[in-house]
């Protein structure tokens, strides 16, 4: 009985998911509010130490280096913002300024607080361009401040936008807690900075960067405000704001870091801010690896496309500094791609895109991997041998049967951890050769 009509072919949906290239969006329906072109901006010299990270000059300047070779000629990180209160700080900028003079893809900027004294201190740095802290929230405007309010703080920040301005420096205006923030303060601040610039021309138009400082945003358009990213940007976009002058700055605290970064840029925000591999503060910043993979699902960066592979860099580094990613973090962990069932691996054999969200071995440059456990199965063994010695051997060969005994018995025996390639190969090489010498 044919319940169910049979394809001549199957139906991988090539369309959504190419051999050659990260999955793609299918739109019923292309958002008409996309900007037409998208990127994303960094903060791991920012955000990144301040979440913890204890960086050097030299290891600051690795990682500049990395999120080059990441970018190339592709536009995906298009700036960098850098601390400037320390002196190893400030190498580090002065550092990633040579290497943009001399050709480097990503612009260093800096971030202060927006306070005259914090720009009278970056004058002379050699920025274009200048991040400014302008906390928006009432949980900051009135606890931040003496005797503390909107307007005090309003105009603290605007003092401090004028002096960029009059230094030639473009303000950048970091409105941090965004999504606790009323619109009563929100959009007459960003009125005032648009009109404060307005003398000085375009070149030194002000950018607005939207802080999901605690992560309360939602990726919807039909819950209030200021929760709702998309509403948070389409009042900005009222006042005129282009999308290349937009920037959305989310953390992870309740686990949508990502959904709202599509949010945004499906509300009309072309670029993001975070950091590779989300490293920041507390449960961390948008991991831009991530945004990037699916900025490409949206059909941008068509003409040249990431070095995904130069990230497996950043991931060692992070490892020798005793900061390692989690082994489970998506794309770069070191599980992120290794089954532990049988049943998956006996997938990986029998059509490896079974269980392979795109081509990761080209892609990423990392393998696809397997580690034996008591639910491995024989399965598990045969993609190993294949994977690492290039034969494809049948369940019931005997050199895998021997091997598979000497599995049962580790895990009849109690033992609880995965076998890993490492402790397998001498177990493999001797069961060849008792196999070899028995056939002599």
């Amino acid at each position: 009985m044919t319940i169910i009509p049979e394809p001549n072919e199957p139906e991988y949906f090539l369309e959504s998911f190419p051999r050659d290239t990260l999955p793609r969006y299918g739109w019923t329906e292309r958002p008409t509010t996309l900007p037409p072109a998208a990127w994303t901006t960094e903060t791991t010299h920012r955000d990144g130490q301040q979440g913890g990270l204890p960086l050097t000059t030299a290891q600051s300047l690795a990682i500049y280096d990395i999120q080059c070779a990441f970018t190339g000629a592709s536009g995906a990180i298009r700036q960098a913002e850098f601390f400037v209160y320390r002196a190893s700080d400030r190498a580090a900028l002065e550092g990633a300024l040579e290497r943009y003079r001399s050709g480097a893809p990503i612009e260093p900027t800096t971030w202060i607080r927006a306070t005259a004294k914090d720009v009278a201190l970056i004058r002379s740095l050699g920025v274009r361009e200048t991040g400014m802290l302008a906390s928006a929230s009432d949980y900051h405007t009135f606890h931040k401040f003496t005797p503390g309010g909107r307007n005090q703080a309003a105009q603290t920040y605007l003092d401090a936008v004028r002096v960029a301005l009059e230094a030639g420096i473009r303000p950048r205006l970091h409105l941090e807690d965004a999504t606790r923030a009323p619109l009563d303060f929100l959009r007459p601040f960003a009125e005032a900075a648009l009109a404060l610039a307005a003398p000085y021309g375009p070149a030194l138009r002000p950018k607005f960067r939207l802080c999901d400082t605690m992560g309360l945003g939602l990726p919807y358009d039909d819950v209030a405000l200021p929760r709702s990213i998309p509403r948070l940007i389409g009042v900005l976009r009222e006042l005129g704001v282009p999308p290349e002058d937009l920037e959305f700055h989310p953390h992870n605290d309740t686990g949508l870091v990502v959904a709202n970064c599509l949010a945004a840029v499906r509300a009309g925000c072309a670029v993001i801010n975070g950091t590779l591999l989300g490293k920041g503060e507390r449960t961390g910043n948008a991991p831009l690896e991530a945004v990037v993979l699916h900025l490409i699902g949206m059909g941008y960066f068509q003409e040249a496309q990431p070095a995904f592979p130069a990230l497996n860099a950043l991931v060692d580094l992070y490892a020798q500094m005793g900061e390692a990613i989690p082994p489970k973090y998506p794309l770069y962990g070191r599980d992120a791609h290794r089954t532990r069932a049988g049943v998956h691996a006996d997938g990986l054999n029998k059509f490896w895109w079974m269980y392979a969200p795109f081509n990761v071995p080209a892609i990423l440059g990392r393998p696809l991997e397997v580690s034996l456990t008591k639910d491995s199965g024989v399965a598990g063994l045969i993609f190993l041998i294949h994977q690492h010695m290039g034969l494809l051997l049948p369940k019931d060969d005997s050199r895998v049967q021997a091997v598979s005994a000497w599995l049962a018995d580790e895990f009849d025996h109690g033992r609880q951890t995965s076998v890993e390639w490492e402790e397998l190969q001498p177990v493999i090489d001797r069961a060849f050769a008792e196999v070899a010498i028995s056939a002599d």
